[in-house]
Protein backbone atom coordinates (compact mmCIF):
# COMPACT_ATOMS: atom_id res chain seq x y z
CA UNK A 1 0.00 0.00 0.00
CA UNK A 2 1.40 3.35 -1.22
CA UNK A 3 2.24 5.57 1.39
CA UNK A 4 0.74 9.36 1.57
CA UNK A 5 1.12 11.38 -1.27
CA UNK A 6 2.97 15.00 -0.71
CA UNK A 7 3.49 18.24 -2.83
CA UNK A 8 6.95 20.09 -1.86
CA UNK A 9 6.80 23.72 -3.34
CA UNK A 10 9.86 25.70 -2.90
CA UNK A 11 12.00 27.27 -5.54
CA UNK A 12 15.30 26.93 -3.64
CA UNK A 13 16.38 23.44 -5.33
CA UNK A 14 18.60 22.15 -2.16
CA UNK A 15 16.12 22.41 0.21
CA UNK A 16 13.48 20.42 -2.37
CA UNK A 17 15.82 17.79 -3.01
CA UNK A 18 16.60 17.55 0.55
CA UNK A 19 12.92 16.98 1.74
CA UNK A 20 12.13 15.09 -1.06
CA UNK A 21 15.10 12.50 0.18
CA UNK A 22 13.70 12.80 3.50
CA UNK A 23 10.20 11.97 3.10
CA UNK A 24 10.75 9.47 0.24
CA UNK A 25 13.26 7.47 2.86
CA UNK A 26 9.97 7.14 5.72
CA UNK A 27 7.88 5.66 2.38
CA UNK A 28 5.96 9.11 1.17
CA UNK A 29 5.39 9.62 -2.16
CA UNK A 30 6.91 13.13 -2.59
CA UNK A 31 6.09 15.45 -5.58
CA UNK A 32 7.91 18.50 -6.05
CA UNK A 33 7.49 22.15 -8.13
CA UNK A 34 9.07 25.50 -7.92
CA UNK A 35 6.45 27.66 -8.70
CA UNK A 36 2.84 28.08 -7.71
CA UNK A 37 2.00 27.81 -11.23
CA UNK A 38 3.13 23.78 -11.60
CA UNK A 39 1.94 23.47 -8.20
CA UNK A 40 -1.99 23.94 -9.65
CA UNK A 41 -1.42 21.64 -12.46
CA UNK A 42 -0.26 18.99 -10.09
CA UNK A 43 -2.96 19.47 -7.66
CA UNK A 44 -5.68 19.53 -10.56
CA UNK A 45 -4.62 15.58 -11.59
CA UNK A 46 -6.97 12.78 -10.32
CA UNK A 47 -4.69 11.75 -7.29
CA UNK A 48 -5.46 13.10 -3.70
CA UNK A 49 -2.66 15.41 -1.95
CA UNK A 50 -2.65 14.61 1.51
CA UNK A 51 -0.30 17.46 2.30
CA UNK A 52 1.89 20.11 0.92
CA UNK A 53 5.28 21.90 2.17
CA UNK A 54 4.97 25.34 0.43
CA UNK A 55 7.15 28.72 0.84
CA UNK A 56 5.07 31.37 1.27
CA UNK A 57 7.71 33.55 -1.24
CA UNK A 58 7.51 31.88 -4.74
CA UNK A 59 9.09 33.81 -7.64
CA UNK A 60 5.17 34.00 -9.63
CA UNK A 61 2.62 34.14 -6.54
CA UNK A 62 1.95 34.20 -2.87
CA UNK A 63 2.03 30.93 -0.62
CA UNK A 64 -1.18 31.71 1.48
CA UNK A 65 -2.47 32.07 -2.04
CA UNK A 66 -1.61 29.14 -3.36
CA UNK A 67 -2.80 27.09 0.01
CA UNK A 68 -6.08 28.48 -0.43
CA UNK A 69 -6.20 27.21 -4.04
CA UNK A 70 -5.16 23.87 -2.90
CA UNK A 71 -7.82 23.41 -0.68
CA UNK A 72 -10.31 24.11 -2.63
CA UNK A 73 -9.34 21.03 -5.10
CA UNK A 74 -8.10 19.45 -1.96
CA UNK A 75 -10.54 19.89 0.80
CA UNK A 76 -8.59 17.74 3.88
CA UNK A 77 -5.22 18.65 2.47
CA UNK A 78 -2.84 20.08 5.24
CA UNK A 79 -0.43 22.39 4.67
CA UNK A 80 2.78 23.84 5.98
CA UNK A 81 4.30 26.76 4.75
CA UNK A 82 7.97 27.65 4.81
CA UNK A 83 8.93 31.37 5.53
CA UNK A 84 12.75 32.81 5.52
CA UNK A 85 10.94 36.47 6.49
CA UNK A 86 9.21 35.27 9.69
CA UNK A 87 6.85 38.02 11.28
CA UNK A 88 4.30 37.46 14.13
CA UNK A 89 1.64 38.73 12.08
CA UNK A 90 2.84 36.64 9.07
CA UNK A 91 2.41 33.22 11.16
CA UNK A 92 -0.86 34.20 12.58
CA UNK A 93 -2.06 35.11 8.88
CA UNK A 94 -1.36 31.82 8.34
CA UNK A 95 -2.66 29.60 10.53
CA UNK A 96 -5.66 31.71 10.45
CA UNK A 97 -6.27 30.98 7.03
CA UNK A 98 -5.77 27.15 7.74
CA UNK A 99 -1.94 26.37 7.59
CA UNK A 100 -1.31 23.39 10.04
CA UNK A 101 1.97 25.15 11.39
CA UNK A 102 4.04 27.80 10.11
CA UNK A 103 8.28 26.84 9.75
CA UNK A 104 10.65 29.55 9.55
CA UNK A 105 13.98 28.74 7.40
CA UNK A 106 16.53 27.59 7.80
CA UNK A 107 14.76 24.61 7.97
CA UNK A 108 15.42 21.87 10.38
CA UNK A 109 14.71 18.30 8.74
CA UNK A 110 13.62 16.44 12.36
CA UNK A 111 11.63 19.12 12.60
CA UNK A 112 10.16 19.15 9.63
CA UNK A 113 9.63 15.10 9.75
CA UNK A 114 7.58 15.63 12.90
CA UNK A 115 5.45 18.30 11.73
CA UNK A 116 4.62 15.75 8.59
CA UNK A 117 3.84 13.14 11.03
CA UNK A 118 1.70 15.46 12.99
CA UNK A 119 -0.51 16.81 10.25
CA UNK A 120 -1.20 13.44 8.88
CA UNK A 121 -2.18 11.98 11.79
CA UNK A 122 -4.67 14.76 12.90
CA UNK A 123 -5.57 14.55 9.01
CA UNK A 124 -6.49 11.07 9.09
CA UNK A 125 -8.40 11.00 12.51
CA UNK A 126 -10.42 13.97 11.18
CA UNK A 127 -11.00 11.96 8.21
CA UNK A 128 -12.43 8.62 10.08
CA UNK A 129 -14.37 11.16 12.10
CA UNK A 130 -16.05 12.31 9.45
CA UNK A 131 -16.75 9.15 7.72
CA UNK A 132 -18.42 7.93 10.91
CA UNK A 133 -19.94 11.11 11.75
CA UNK A 134 -23.36 10.20 10.46
CA UNK A 135 -23.15 6.90 11.48
CA UNK A 136 -22.28 7.82 15.28
CA UNK A 137 -24.40 10.23 15.31
CA UNK A 138 -27.14 7.87 14.77
CA UNK A 139 -26.08 5.38 17.07
CA UNK A 140 -25.44 8.10 20.06
CA UNK A 141 -28.70 9.98 19.53
CA UNK A 142 -30.53 10.30 23.11
CA UNK A 143 -33.35 7.67 21.88
CA UNK A 144 -30.84 5.29 21.36
CA UNK A 145 -30.10 4.96 24.94
CA UNK A 146 -32.30 2.55 25.61
CA UNK A 147 -34.50 2.74 28.37
CA UNK A 148 -37.87 4.50 29.32
CA UNK A 149 -37.27 4.06 33.46
CA UNK A 150 -38.06 7.27 35.52
CA UNK A 151 -33.44 6.98 36.39
CA UNK A 152 -32.84 6.50 33.04
CA UNK A 153 -35.11 9.68 31.61
CA UNK A 154 -33.27 11.31 34.26
CA UNK A 155 -29.89 11.00 32.52
CA UNK A 156 -31.18 11.69 28.97
CA UNK A 157 -32.84 14.71 30.38
CA UNK A 158 -29.43 15.66 31.66
CA UNK A 159 -27.27 14.71 28.60
CA UNK A 160 -30.24 16.77 26.51
CA UNK A 161 -29.00 20.19 28.57
CA UNK A 162 -25.25 19.78 29.05
CA UNK A 163 -24.57 18.49 25.59
CA UNK A 164 -24.27 21.86 23.89
CA UNK A 165 -21.96 23.28 26.50
CA UNK A 166 -18.15 23.36 26.84
CA UNK A 167 -18.43 22.30 30.48
CA UNK A 168 -16.62 19.67 32.26
CA UNK A 169 -18.80 16.81 33.09
CA UNK A 170 -18.46 13.86 35.43
CA UNK A 171 -20.39 10.71 34.66
CA UNK A 172 -20.56 8.14 37.93
CA UNK A 173 -21.49 4.89 37.61
CA UNK A 174 -20.96 1.08 38.30
CA UNK A 175 -19.06 -1.24 36.04
CA UNK A 176 -20.76 -1.98 32.85
CA UNK A 177 -23.57 0.80 33.17
CA UNK A 178 -22.98 2.91 30.35
CA UNK A 179 -20.39 5.53 30.41
CA UNK A 180 -18.80 5.73 27.81
CA UNK A 181 -21.81 5.63 26.22
CA UNK A 182 -22.95 8.68 27.88
CA UNK A 183 -19.92 10.35 27.03
CA UNK A 184 -20.51 9.31 23.90
CA UNK A 185 -23.71 10.88 23.53
CA UNK A 186 -22.88 14.39 25.14
CA UNK A 187 -19.41 14.66 22.52
CA UNK A 188 -21.97 13.71 19.39
CA UNK A 189 -24.22 15.84 20.54
CA UNK A 190 -22.21 18.79 20.79
CA UNK A 191 -21.11 21.69 18.49
CA UNK A 192 -17.64 19.47 18.53
CA UNK A 193 -19.32 16.90 16.96
CA UNK A 194 -17.12 16.87 13.94
CA UNK A 195 -13.78 16.60 15.68
CA UNK A 196 -12.46 13.69 17.82
CA UNK A 197 -13.25 12.03 20.55
CA UNK A 198 -10.51 10.32 22.15
CA UNK A 199 -11.14 7.67 25.57
CA UNK A 200 -8.38 6.53 27.96
CA UNK A 201 -8.53 4.27 30.49
CA UNK A 202 -6.85 5.92 32.94
CA UNK A 203 -7.31 2.39 35.01
CA UNK A 204 -5.40 0.13 32.53
CA UNK A 205 -2.36 2.20 31.81
CA UNK A 206 0.51 1.48 34.31
CA UNK A 207 0.94 4.99 36.31
CA UNK A 208 4.73 5.45 34.49
CA UNK A 209 2.93 5.50 31.34
CA UNK A 210 -0.16 7.14 31.76
CA UNK A 211 1.49 10.54 31.52
CA UNK A 212 3.08 10.14 28.35
CA UNK A 213 -0.07 8.82 26.91
CA UNK A 214 -1.72 11.72 27.93
CA UNK A 215 0.78 14.55 27.29
CA UNK A 216 2.64 13.03 24.79
CA UNK A 217 6.51 13.19 24.74
CA UNK A 218 9.60 14.30 22.51
CA UNK A 219 12.54 11.99 21.67
CA UNK A 220 14.52 11.24 23.78
CA UNK A 221 12.49 12.15 26.86
CA UNK A 222 13.13 8.53 28.10
CA UNK A 223 14.31 4.98 27.63
CA UNK A 224 12.47 4.03 24.57
CA UNK A 225 11.18 7.03 22.99
CA UNK A 226 12.55 7.32 19.83
CA UNK A 227 10.15 9.72 18.52
CA UNK A 228 8.21 12.33 18.77
CA UNK A 229 4.64 11.13 19.88
CA UNK A 230 1.70 12.90 20.04
CA UNK A 231 -0.37 12.47 23.79
CA UNK A 232 -4.06 12.08 23.89
CA UNK A 233 -5.19 16.22 24.49
CA UNK A 234 -3.14 16.70 21.72
CA UNK A 235 -5.16 13.92 19.43
CA UNK A 236 -8.27 15.41 20.96
CA UNK A 237 -7.89 19.07 20.25
CA UNK A 238 -10.91 21.30 19.31
CA UNK A 239 -12.46 17.29 19.99
CA UNK A 240 -13.47 15.75 23.38
CA UNK A 241 -11.44 13.46 25.97
CA UNK A 242 -13.16 11.06 27.81
CA UNK A 243 -10.86 10.10 30.74
CA UNK A 244 -12.71 6.83 32.34
CA UNK A 245 -11.73 5.49 35.73
CA UNK A 246 -10.65 8.60 36.71
CA UNK A 247 -10.17 7.71 40.28
CA UNK A 248 -7.44 5.35 39.47
CA UNK A 249 -4.82 8.05 38.40
CA UNK A 250 -2.32 8.61 40.62
CA UNK A 251 -1.43 12.02 42.53
CA UNK A 252 1.77 13.40 40.69
CA UNK A 253 -0.57 12.89 37.60
CA UNK A 254 -3.58 14.31 39.15
CA UNK A 255 -1.76 17.41 40.07
CA UNK A 256 -0.95 17.88 35.89
CA UNK A 257 -4.14 17.39 34.90
CA UNK A 258 -5.74 19.72 37.30
CA UNK A 259 -3.43 22.37 35.52
CA UNK A 260 -4.47 21.32 31.86
CA UNK A 261 -8.11 22.17 33.47
CA UNK A 262 -7.32 25.64 34.83
CA UNK A 263 -5.03 26.54 32.55
CA UNK A 264 -5.61 25.17 28.71
CA UNK A 265 -2.06 24.30 28.12
CA UNK A 266 0.42 21.23 28.91
CA UNK A 267 3.98 20.64 27.99
CA UNK A 268 5.04 16.56 26.62
CA UNK A 269 7.26 14.57 28.60
CA UNK A 270 10.84 15.86 28.08
CA UNK A 271 9.47 18.97 26.75
CA UNK A 272 10.09 22.48 28.27
CA UNK A 273 7.43 24.16 25.33
CA UNK A 274 4.46 24.47 26.30
CA UNK A 275 0.73 23.46 23.84
CA UNK A 276 -2.22 24.94 24.16
CA UNK A 277 -5.41 23.17 24.59
CA UNK A 278 -8.68 23.48 23.18
CA UNK A 279 -10.71 19.70 24.59
CA UNK A 280 -13.66 19.11 26.75
CA UNK A 281 -13.00 17.03 29.33
CA UNK A 282 -15.52 14.21 30.24
CA UNK A 283 -13.93 11.80 32.85
CA UNK A 284 -16.04 9.33 34.46
CA UNK A 285 -15.44 6.68 37.50
CA UNK A 286 -17.00 3.89 38.95
CA UNK A 287 -15.84 4.69 42.62
CA UNK A 288 -17.15 7.39 44.76
CA UNK A 289 -14.56 10.17 44.56
CA UNK A 290 -16.10 12.48 47.84
CA UNK A 291 -14.26 9.03 49.77
CA UNK A 292 -11.25 9.15 47.50
CA UNK A 293 -10.94 12.36 48.67
CA UNK A 294 -11.48 12.28 52.55
CA UNK A 295 -9.04 9.51 52.36
CA UNK A 296 -6.59 11.29 50.58
CA UNK A 297 -6.68 9.19 47.74
CA UNK A 298 -7.95 12.18 45.16
CA UNK A 299 -7.03 15.43 45.50
CA UNK A 300 -10.23 18.01 46.41
CA UNK A 301 -9.33 20.53 44.14
CA UNK A 302 -9.15 17.93 40.99
CA UNK A 303 -12.41 16.75 42.36
CA UNK A 304 -14.29 19.92 42.49
CA UNK A 305 -12.86 20.91 38.82
CA UNK A 306 -13.98 17.68 37.14
CA UNK A 307 -17.46 17.75 39.38
CA UNK A 308 -18.53 20.82 37.41
CA UNK A 309 -21.69 18.66 36.27
CA UNK A 310 -22.39 15.68 37.38
CA UNK A 311 -24.35 12.60 36.02
CA UNK A 312 -25.49 9.88 37.37
CA UNK A 313 -25.98 6.32 35.90
CA UNK A 314 -28.02 4.01 37.88
CA UNK A 315 -27.45 0.10 38.25
CA UNK A 316 -29.28 -2.05 36.13
CA UNK A 317 -31.41 -3.15 39.49
CA UNK A 318 -32.38 0.28 39.80
CA UNK A 319 -33.71 0.43 36.39
CA UNK A 320 -35.41 -3.23 36.52
CA UNK A 321 -38.31 -1.92 34.53
CA UNK A 322 -35.65 -1.43 31.60
CA UNK A 323 -34.65 -5.13 31.26
CA UNK A 324 -37.59 -5.86 28.86
CA UNK A 325 -36.53 -3.24 26.76
CA UNK A 326 -32.70 -3.93 26.93
CA UNK A 327 -33.32 -7.92 26.20
CA UNK A 328 -35.42 -7.05 22.91
CA UNK A 329 -32.65 -4.46 21.93
CA UNK A 330 -29.78 -6.73 22.33
CA UNK A 331 -31.93 -9.72 20.63
CA UNK A 332 -32.47 -7.74 17.49
CA UNK A 333 -29.11 -6.51 17.54
CA UNK A 334 -27.24 -10.24 17.85
CA UNK A 335 -30.22 -11.64 15.35
CA UNK A 336 -28.57 -8.96 12.88
CA UNK A 337 -24.63 -9.39 13.73
CA UNK A 338 -24.62 -13.22 13.98
CA UNK A 339 -27.79 -14.26 11.77
CA UNK A 340 -29.61 -15.56 14.42
CA UNK A 341 -33.35 -15.87 14.48
CA UNK A 342 -34.30 -15.28 18.31
CA UNK A 343 -38.24 -14.82 18.22
CA UNK A 344 -37.88 -13.12 21.89
CA UNK A 345 -37.97 -14.57 25.37
CA UNK A 346 -41.17 -16.23 27.55
CA UNK A 347 -42.93 -14.62 30.62
CA UNK A 348 -41.18 -16.98 32.93
CA UNK A 349 -37.43 -16.67 32.05
CA UNK A 350 -37.96 -12.60 31.85
CA UNK A 351 -39.61 -12.52 35.13
CA UNK A 352 -36.62 -14.77 36.85
CA UNK A 353 -33.68 -11.84 34.77
CA UNK A 354 -36.10 -9.28 36.02
CA UNK A 355 -35.38 -10.57 39.33
CA UNK A 356 -31.75 -11.11 39.32
CA UNK A 357 -29.54 -8.41 40.79
CA UNK A 358 -27.37 -7.64 37.72
CA UNK A 359 -23.86 -7.21 39.35
CA UNK A 360 -22.36 -6.96 36.06
CA UNK A 361 -25.27 -4.30 34.75
CA UNK A 362 -25.86 -3.97 31.39
CA UNK A 363 -23.02 -5.15 29.72
CA UNK A 364 -23.15 -8.40 31.86
CA UNK A 365 -26.86 -9.01 29.96
CA UNK A 366 -25.90 -8.01 27.06
CA UNK A 367 -23.25 -10.75 27.32
CA UNK A 368 -25.78 -12.94 28.42
CA UNK A 369 -27.71 -12.49 25.26
CA UNK A 370 -25.20 -13.03 23.19
CA UNK A 371 -24.45 -16.43 24.65
CA UNK A 372 -27.92 -17.47 24.37
CA UNK A 373 -27.53 -16.19 20.29
CA UNK A 374 -24.69 -18.88 19.90
CA UNK A 375 -26.22 -21.82 22.07
CA UNK A 376 -29.55 -21.80 21.32
CA UNK A 377 -29.42 -19.67 17.70
CA UNK A 378 -33.89 -19.76 17.29
CA UNK A 379 -37.01 -19.99 18.95
CA UNK A 380 -37.97 -17.88 22.25
CA UNK A 381 -35.35 -18.27 25.03
CA UNK A 382 -37.19 -20.19 28.02
CA UNK A 383 -36.26 -20.80 31.85
CA UNK A 384 -34.15 -23.99 30.85
CA UNK A 385 -31.79 -22.22 28.68
CA UNK A 386 -30.62 -19.51 31.26
CA UNK A 387 -27.57 -20.51 33.18
CA UNK A 388 -27.98 -21.86 36.16
CA UNK A 389 -26.84 -18.55 38.11
CA UNK A 390 -30.16 -16.86 36.87
CA UNK A 391 -32.60 -19.36 37.96
CA UNK A 392 -30.77 -20.24 40.97
CA UNK A 393 -30.92 -16.11 42.12
CA UNK A 394 -34.84 -16.34 41.10
CA UNK A 395 -35.96 -19.47 42.92
CA UNK A 396 -34.60 -17.90 46.02
CA UNK A 397 -36.49 -14.78 45.42
CA UNK A 398 -39.62 -16.54 44.53
CA UNK A 399 -40.33 -17.00 48.69
CA UNK A 400 -40.79 -13.99 50.29
CA UNK A 401 -39.87 -14.67 53.08
CA UNK A 402 -36.50 -15.24 51.50
CA UNK A 403 -35.93 -11.83 49.72
CA UNK A 404 -33.25 -10.23 50.31
CA UNK A 405 -32.63 -6.71 50.95
CA UNK A 406 -29.78 -4.85 50.41
CA UNK A 407 -27.70 -2.65 52.47
CA UNK A 408 -28.41 0.42 50.30
CA UNK A 409 -31.94 -0.28 50.11
CA UNK A 410 -34.32 -1.37 47.01
CA UNK A 411 -36.23 0.76 45.07
CA UNK A 412 -40.37 -0.67 45.71
CA UNK A 413 -41.63 0.59 42.97
CA UNK A 414 -39.39 -0.67 40.27
CA UNK A 415 -39.64 -3.89 42.46
CA UNK A 416 -43.46 -3.61 42.28
CA UNK A 417 -43.20 -2.57 38.58
CA UNK A 418 -41.23 -5.42 37.28
CA UNK A 419 -43.34 -7.92 39.64
CA UNK A 420 -46.84 -6.45 37.84
CA UNK A 421 -44.45 -6.80 34.30
CA UNK A 422 -44.19 -10.31 34.69
CA UNK A 423 -47.90 -11.08 36.07
CA UNK A 424 -49.57 -9.54 33.13
CA UNK A 425 -46.94 -11.60 30.60
CA UNK A 426 -47.94 -14.72 32.01
CA UNK A 427 -51.72 -13.94 31.96
CA UNK A 428 -51.41 -13.04 28.08
CA UNK A 429 -48.90 -16.25 27.64
CA UNK A 430 -51.47 -18.27 29.08
CA UNK A 431 -54.23 -17.16 27.10
CA UNK A 432 -52.50 -16.72 24.08
CA UNK A 433 -52.79 -13.33 24.33
CA UNK A 434 -56.34 -13.13 24.39
CA UNK A 435 -56.81 -9.72 26.11
CA UNK A 436 -60.24 -10.01 27.61
CA UNK A 437 -59.27 -13.56 28.92
CA UNK A 438 -56.10 -12.21 30.38
CA UNK A 439 -57.87 -9.16 32.07
CA UNK A 440 -60.62 -11.95 33.45
CA UNK A 441 -57.54 -14.04 35.38
CA UNK A 442 -55.79 -10.27 36.52
CA UNK A 443 -59.26 -9.44 37.74
CA UNK A 444 -58.83 -6.53 35.62
CA UNK A 445 -60.84 -4.06 33.43
CA UNK A 446 -60.13 -5.19 29.85
CA UNK A 447 -59.67 -1.16 29.22
CA UNK A 448 -57.23 -0.49 32.16
CA UNK A 449 -55.16 -4.06 31.10
CA UNK A 450 -54.89 -2.80 27.94
CA UNK A 451 -53.88 0.40 28.57
CA UNK A 452 -50.96 -1.03 30.80
CA UNK A 453 -49.61 -2.85 28.08
CA UNK A 454 -49.63 0.19 26.00
CA UNK A 455 -47.56 1.73 28.63
CA UNK A 456 -45.17 -0.75 29.52
CA UNK A 457 -44.74 -1.59 25.75
CA UNK A 458 -45.53 -5.49 26.03
CA UNK A 459 -45.65 -7.30 23.02
CA UNK A 460 -46.17 -11.02 21.94
CA UNK A 461 -42.65 -12.73 21.62
CA UNK A 462 -42.75 -12.95 18.03
CA UNK A 463 -43.15 -9.48 17.58
CA UNK A 464 -39.57 -8.65 19.70
CA UNK A 465 -38.01 -9.20 15.91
Amino acid sequence: MQGPRILIVDDEASLRTALFRALDRKGYQVITSATAKEAETISTSDKAIDLAIVDLRLPDGDGIELMAKLRLIHPNIQVIILTGHASIETAVDATRKGAFHFVTKPCNLDEILTLVDRALSHSQLKNENQHLRTALHSKYQFDNIIGQSDAIMEVLSMIEKVAKSDSTVLIMGESGTGKELVAKALHFNSTRESEAFIPINCGAIPAELLESELFGHIKGAFTGAVANRAGRFELADDGTLFLDEIGDMNPSLQVKLLRVLQERCFEPVGSAKTVASNVRVIAATNVDLEDAVEEGRFREDLFYRLNVIPIRIPALRERKSDIPLLLQHFIQSFNRSRNRQLAGISADALNMLCNYPWPGNIRELENLVERLAILKGNGVIDVMDLPEKYRRSAHAESDPSKLDIPDNGVDFNTAVDNYENALIMRALEKTGWNRNQAALLLKLNRTTLVEKIKKKGLRPPEQNM
